[in-house]
């Protein structure tokens, strides 16, 4: 008899006291501890600017984020609203707390432990909601083996796999999810009705169309072209972090920012030497990626609201969108950092935590401005090497040939390779090279701010990474006296070309099985790092940022 998640956790509702499961879990997973390592803040964006239309468009924005909050709970788990209703029954003294760390997590897994289960006992199923919970990856493998003409579907980024008697089938989002995606395309709509704004018009109204048809195309590239409105709106299916069975479906996520305009300009100088960094990339000729779109707009923006996977566990500071390989090779991917989010995150996180990890005097070269920078140009990063290759005779992509290790090594190759843009950017003249030791501190505090998300998410996993290989190369040394790290800064550059190296020969050659050495070698903490993590147990891990509903 095989248990269910949901069911395993109405029994502990009506047998509070004496479920085993219940008990089991009280007594591994310190809740309080957990849900301090979360810092609450409350978010005041300046939105005195906007008129009366762009306030009427943004407040139905809003709305529409909601719903995309709406859809990722189930895609998070399918059970998750019956979870929390079963959470919210129950006669635990901690039952406040047990509801706010499932609102905080999108459901009963804690993401900055490992997914380890703090309601019931249950794992958390790798495909999340968008496989059946039983559904094992050799099973999909051996299923699509057995019927080629269904593969496309069951790895379509847009459709959900559920068992229909003895088949696997593949259910469009737009159909699945409908119950969501329609009035939320009805508030794009709306909102599309209201701006004045031409091209904010165009990527609404396409945008609306697509979560009824799940053909994205068309209203990605119209994204791309929104411009003149101080309204930067990011919505729809994008991320795959959270399919850990086979790394292909996309989670829906929103973002309702402003632009700052002045900031945007000073950065957008960076995009035109987006070619620039990809010849400069120290990989084989045949690594390079030239066919894809280089127009990158960069938008620095101030978060108002979000919706989606956007809004629990670790917060994002920045993104480069879209996915699609098509849109990236037409017209490249937008640059957007979430300046409140990213400043919330120095002060509170990477300022404090600088003098646990470097040597006094390094400590000291802490710099928002390099967090900004290196956040700049991971994102920048994202745009360069290798995207659609061929293996075996066939166009593929990375993402395809990877399958559920893409993303990891996606983020890990964007962190190295931001530093390394930064370092030629110093040789172009357009930052100061004298600053090269607050870059180094910088990002190499960076890497432990990742790497407490856990080994197991994307960013955690490929800081880990990062760390081992880089200390293998000499880049940084233990300081036993002051037990503190100290960054080589002459060995660090050779040391983060030779990672870029491994990562770009592994992303073009599409090596499913060598990515998955390169994470058994490296993705893993000595005895120093954890020593030096340990020491920041009063630093949040991250933050919990709150918005208005309405602005």
């Amino acid at each position: 008899m095989r248990t269910t998640l949901i069911a395993s956790l109405m029994l502990a509702t009506a047998l509070p006291f004496a479920a085993p499961a219940i008990a089991a879990t009280e007594s591994v997973h310190d809740l309080s501890a957990t849900r301090a390592k979360m810092a609450r803040i409350e978010m005041r964006p300046d939105t005195s600017y906007l008129n009366a239309e762009e306030r009427q468009v943004v407040n139905l924005l809003i709305q529409a984020a909601n719903k995309m909050s709406d859809i990722y709970l189930r895609q998070n788990y399918a059970d998750n609203p019956q979870v929390r209703s079963a959470i919210a029954r129950n006669r635990r003294a901690d039952q406040p707390l047990l509801l706010d760390m499932f609102d905080l997590m999108t459901g009963p897994w804690d993401r900055l432990n490992e997914d380890a289960p703090f309601w019931g006992t249950q794992p958390k199923p790798p495909g999340g909601g968008y496989y059946p919970v039983d559904l094992s990856k050799t099973e999909l493998d051996s299923y699509i083996a057995a019927h080629p003409a269904e593969k496309d579907a069951l790895l379509s980024p847009y459709t959900v796999v559920q068992r229909q008697g003895g088949k696997l089938v593949a259910i469009p989002y737009s159909k699945h999810y409908a119950q969501w995606l329609e009035p939320a395309a009805k508030l794009l709509e709306q909102a599309a009705a209201i701006t004045t704004n031409a091209s904010l018009k165009k990527f609404l109204t396409l945008r609306a169309t697509a979560f009824r048809t799940d053909d994205y195309f068309e209203s990605e590239l119209a994204w791309m072209d929104v411009k003149d409105t101080p309204i930067e709106i990011t919505i729809g299916p994008y991320e795959s972090y959270r399919d850990e069975l086979y790394g292909q479906k996309t989670a829906f996520e929103a973002y309702v920012t402003l632009r700052n305009p002045k900031a945007s300009a000073a950065l957008d100088k960076y995009k035109h030497y987006l070619r620039d960094m990809e010849a400069n990339l120290p990989v084989a000729e045949t690594y390079k990626n030239f066919q894809r779109g280089f127009e990158s707009p960069i938008a620095v923006v101030d978060q108002v609201h979000g919706g989606g996977e956007n809004v629990p566990g670790i917060q994002t500071v920045a993104f480069n969108l879209p996915n699609d390989e098509r849109v990236r090779e037409a017209k490249g991917a937008k640059k957007v950092i979430l300046s409140n989010v990213l400043g919330a995150k120095f002060e509170r996180i990477l300022k404090p935590m600088g003098a646990l990890v470097l040597v006094p005097e390094q400590a000291a070269l802490l710099s928002k401005d390099y967090m900004e920078n290196e956040t700049l140009f991971h994102e920048l990063s994202h745009s360069l090497g290798p995207g659609t290759i061929v293996k075996d005779g066939r166009k593929t992509t990375v993402t395809q040939e990877l399958k559920e290790q893409a993303s990891s090594l996606e983020e890990c190759k964007a962190d190295v390779m931001g530093a390394w843009n930064i370092l030629f950017m110093m040789k172009k003249g357009e930052i100061p090279a004298a600053e090269r030791p607050q870059l180094y501190a910088t990002y190499f505090t960076g890497i432990f701010r990742a790497m407490r998300f856990g080994l197991g998410e994307a960013h955690g996993q490929g800081a880990a990474a990062q760390y081992t290989f880089l200390r293998e190369q000499g880049a940084f040394s233990w300081d036993s006296g002051a037990k503190r790290f100290r960054v080589n800064d002459d060995k660090m550059e050779a040391a983060l070309g030779a990672l870029i190296a491994a990562i770009v020969k592994l992303q073009g050659d599409g090596d499913y099985e060598g990515v998955k050495a390169f994470y058994t070698r490296y993705a893993k903490l000595d005895a120093e790092a954890q020593a030096v993590v340990a020491t920041m147990q009063s630093i949040p891990v991250d933050i919990q940022p709150s918005y208005p509903e309405k602005i």
